[in-house]
């Protein structure tokens, strides 16, 4: 369970803890011993989805413990068409191919890369958080996706969108965790009774953002009050680009460079490492035997010429992560 800045500075000065960084970039420590009289309360995660931005709030009995805003996955179906378009283009070239395989979807259900994404986005979050968390209860808005009468065009659009929310209740009960959904006009009831205001601009990086909607469906569960901290981490996922034979474009000379995959120099791309120059950032592309190093909140590069021997692995990301205070 959480506890206050003093606590955990006596436990890192006592040996009895190490300093422990996850995959969505949240600073925690790692106990080195058993405690004795071991204390927890019943938590809850608020899930509020959306269509650019997610929110999430861990709420126990007595407060909240954690508020998370994560950018949504929004780049794989353009990958996917790109894919699709240069398949077909090197099927009419006289060029080393696959052959066309048969259609394998039939009598299966469908779901969109796109939309298969988002949800294990959202899943991977949940994943980290139930490594550190004893979490008992997960509340998500549930996203209407009802069919209409006669309309193929409507029902084709929205079905996928139902099997995707299907395949995520799904998978929230495989980690064993109790699935509780809700309609959005009652977590609009919930949020005026506690008083609790939403902004209406759902770009801004603020707890009354996404947050405030997680938060009062983690709160009508385990029956917290008020907010007792309004601090957030906002989460943008990395784009790893997946390995292609080489760049589309010709460089000079007539040569296609190769492009693409998730190793660099053999360390994983996104691998969270503390440089002897740069300080703590994450590893991504490699050009002439030399490592490409981006800052961990910002994602901007810092370097092309980073050596291997230079960098000290801490974990492996798969978000940039900042901490904000109200």
């Amino acid at each position: 369970m959480p506890c206050r800045p003093t606590k955990a500075r006596k436990l890192l000065e006592q040996g009895k803890a190490i300093k422990k960084r996850n995959k969505i970039g949240i600073f925690y420590l790692q106990l080195e011993f058993d405690p004795k009289y071991p204390i927890t309360q019943p938590l809850a995660i608020g899930i509020d989805p959306g269509t650019k931005f997610e929110g999430f709030s861990v709420v126990g009995t007595e407060g909240t413990v954690l508020n998370l805003m994560s950018k949504a996955v929004d780049w794989v179906k353009k990958a996917v068409k790109r894919r699709r378009v240069m398949r077909r283009a090197r099927r009419k070239r006289k060029t080393r191919r696959r052959k066309c395989k048969d259609n394998r979807r039939n009598n299966k259900t469908f779901l969109p890369p796109s939309t298969k994404a988002r949800w294990d986005a959202k899943l991977r979050i949940i994943r980290q958080l139930c490594k550190l968390l004893p979490l008992d209860y997960a509340v998500t808005e549930d996203v209407n996706a009802t069919t209409r009468k006669d309309q193929r065009r409507w029902n084709r659009n929205f079905s996928p969108l139902e099997v995707g929310k299907q395949y995520f209740y799904s998978e929230l009960e495989k980690l064993g965790l109790i699935v509780i959904t809700m309609q959005g006009h009652e977590t609009k009831q919930l949020r005026e009774a506690f008083g609790l205001k939403k902004a209406h601009i759902k770009s801004k990086v603020a707890f009354e953002t996404h947050c405030v909607d997680a938060w009062v469906l983690a709160a009508a569960i385990t029956g917290a009050k008020y907010p007792t901290t309004t601090s957030l981490y906002y989460l943008e996922p990395i784009r790893f680009h997946r390995r292609a034979l080489h760049r589309l474009q010709f460089s000079k000379g007539g040569v296609r460079k190769r492009y693409g995959g998730t190793s660099s120099l053999g360390l994983k791309r996104g691998t969270l490492v503390r440089h002897t120059n740069h300080g703590i950032c994450y590893v991504g592309g490699n050009l002439k035997h030399r490592l490409s190093l981006h800052c961990f909140r910002t994602g901007k590069r810092l370097t092309q010429r980073g050596k291997t021997e230079d960098c000290h692995i801490l974990t492996r990301i798969a978000f940039r992560t900042k901490f904000l205070s109200p």
